[in-house]
């Protein structure tokens, strides 16, 4: 089968989406399967097809990471897409590279199955102001249910897409994928003795100290600000426990600040930017990954973390229950008291009860590889091609004759 997968970010940029695109178009070529990655390559000015890899010309969005954003029509774009001549397309962003996956199917005659990861009402406040952000969601909510109503197949990694979905006014079936895990990479058995030392030693971390992590981007929309303020209000320097937050992002020197106006500076440590390769030197030194954002879906962070073996602290998510179960891979709290309880109750639990906690966070993710990923995308796309075939049109009037498109004099 020839698959395109169409994602606004991808190599070398690092997030979930990019870690989730890899990982598929890693299990679909073992498995046999052909794929091309079409995306965003910010700051470029011409279309460049490499090692089935299309990047597409698109400017920096820097109020979002730095993501590249494309535009939605293009007639090199299209050209290399017929040219790989795919069964299906599946897209990964709503933004200009998605848009142009639903017009290529269309064009093309062929199922679209579309996957969201994110859940926008959170980011929306880095395209609109705040007086602005509730016409800007009910904008959102309809064109995520255009997207819907194009493809043949919906996809999301929890629940929570699913909710969202319907809170738009689709009532399509949501397939429910969970994120892959790099299970090789974040093997605790990459990292020695030694290596850990060097980074506690590094860290300024005591061996008798509990380590505490997070890791992701640093935007509201991952709720640090409230991790902060459980930790302020709970734990003290007695405790001996401390808090590594990994990762960068437009908030990092507001939660610094904000970590210094509640006393709790020399308890938290900001690392900043971590290489994807370096993260499992970090997360194994760390007891306990933590997490209070509601915005994740199902966090590949987290995931990566559990696959090193860190138990997890989450915050009660009723729309991801089942991602971490209370007392068996980790604790569900829900407010500062709760987290201060299970904090507690870890530290205070006998060398084997951590071990098989530990035992049971990898064992959890053991079943998110990307072979195991690509197989559930691969069920999908059988039934979109047969879904498709029952209702596939005999013509279409959409063309890109219909397109206004600003011609350039340099060629892309």
């Amino acid at each position: 089968m020839k698959i395109a997968l169409f994602t606004e970010t991808y190599i070398p940029s690092i997030n979930g989406v990019v870690t989730h695109v890899r990982a598929l178009k890693s299990g679909l070529e073992k498995l046999g399967h052909e794929v091309l990655v079409v995306c965003a390559l910010p700051d470029s000015k011409h279309h460049d097809l490499k090692d089935g890899i299309l990047y597409c010309p698109s400017i920096s969005f820097k109020k979002l990471y730095n993501y590249g954003v494309a535009t939605p029509t293009s007639h090199s774009r299209y050209k290399y897409i017929k040219a790989f001549n795919p069964d299906i397309i599946h897209i990964h962003t709503e933004f200009g590279v998605g848009y142009s996956g639903t017009m290529a199917a269309k064009l093309l005659n062929i199922p679209l199955v579309y996957t969201m990861h994110t859940m926008y009402d959170d980011y929306l406040y880095y395209v609109a102001p705040k007086k602005l952000i509730k016409i800007a969601k009910k904008t959102a909510h309809a064109y995520a249910k255009i997207l819907a109503e194009k493809a043949t197949c919906l996809t999301g990694p929890s629940k929570k897409v699913e909710e969202f979905f319907r809170c738009c006014g689709v009532d399509k079936p949501v397939y429910i994928v969970p994120n892959p895990v790099e299970l090789d990479r974040f093997d605790p058995k990459c990292v020695d003795k030694q290596q850990k030392l060097s980074i506690k030693q590094k860290l300024g971390l005591n061996d008798d100290e509990l380590i505490i992590c997070f890791c992701g981007r640093l935007g509201r929309e991952k709720s640090v600000d409230i991790l902060l303020k459980y930790w302020s209000e709970v734990v003290s320097k007695e405790d001996k426990c401390k808090l590594l937050i990994l990762g960068d992002g437009p908030s990092k020197g507001e939660l610094e600040d904000y970590a210094k106006s509640l006393g709790i500076n020399d308890q938290v440590i900001f690392l900043g930017k971590i290489l994807h390769k370096e993260l499992v030197k970090y997360y194994a030194i760390c007891d306990l990954y933590i997490t209070a954002s509601l915005s994740d879906t199902n966090s590949i962070s987290m995931l990566e973390a559990m696959a090193v073996g860190l138990p997890v602290l989450h915050i009660y998510d009723k729309l991801n229950r089942g991602q971490v179960i209370d007392g068996v891979n980790g604790f569900i709290y829900k407010n500062a008291d709760d987290m201060k309880k299970l904090i507690n109750s870890y530290k205070n639990m006998s060398t084997e009860e951590k071990i098989n906690l530990s035992k049971n966070s990898r064992k959890s993710v053991m079943k998110y590889s990307d072979i195991e990923l690509a197989n559930n995308l691969l069920n999908i796309y059988e039934d979109a091609l047969n879904i498709y075939s029952k209702s596939k049109p005999a013509d279409h009037k959409f063309s890109f004759k219909n397109i206004k498109i600003s011609s350039k004099k340099k060629k892309q």
